[in-house]
């Protein structure tokens, strides 16, 4: 099989910025109906672009209470979850459990393990699109900055502000939910134009 090398810090620089979700297609999640309208169309999903925020640690050995927000999005909206209030929770819970919507993402590890600690259920019929390129021929994790590169010749902004900003906050940014809600989007994006079956 070819080996492919990840597009370089300074080759993705060259690149114009992919089109983002705005915050006209973002769905903040944070009450009980909320997360009950939320539902009803996320569990007719075949597919869901799948991420997690936490607060950010800063300490050696200090232990992330996260996740405090997640994020699932379709190919035109995304919803941010906040996870303080129980019904949230729950909804989270049911959607990474169920096995007929299949999650997407890049690196998803770390989040299963606080997904298990914070939700204590066991995310099922995810995939990590890190695994596909990987499969594809490319020797390290891509991410999804090298991937929207690939296959869209775009460069996938990421805000180093908004990365390292406190997820745990009642009130999220307005660049908070758009930083969020587009590491699910572009999750999605990547698994629709790879044609990937959706089961």
């Amino acid at each position: 099989m070819p080996q492919f090398a990840s597009p370089t810090r300074d080759e993705l620089a060259l690149l114009e910025p992919l089109e983002r979700l705005g915050l006209a297609n973002i769905v903040l999640v944070a009450t009980a109906q909320q997360a009950e309208d939320a539902w009803r169309l996320l569990s007719a999903r075949p597919v869901l672009g799948f991420d997690t925020e936490s607060k950010p640690t800063f300490f050696r050995d200090q232990v992330s209470e996260g996740p405090h927000v997640v994020q699932l999005s379709t190919l035109d909206r995304a919803w941010v979850f906040q996870l303080v209030d129980a019904r949230c929770r729950e909804v989270v819970a049911a959607v990474l459990e169920a096995e007929h919507i299949t999650k997407v993402g890049f690196g998803l590890a770390g989040d299963h393990t606080q997904i298990r600690r914070t939700l204590g259920v066991e995310p099922r019929n995810v995939l990590d699109l890190n695994v596909v390129f990987r499969k594809k021929g490319y020797a390290k994790e891509i991410g999804v900055r090298g991937a929207v590169a690939v296959l869209f010749n775009r460069r996938f902004l990421k805000s180093k502000k908004a990365t390292t900003s406190n997820w745990a906050n009642r009130q999220l940014s307005d660049s908070q939910l758009v930083y969020a809600a587009n590491d699910a989007w572009a999750a999605m994006r990547v698994f629709d134009a790879l044609g990937l079956p959706e089961a």
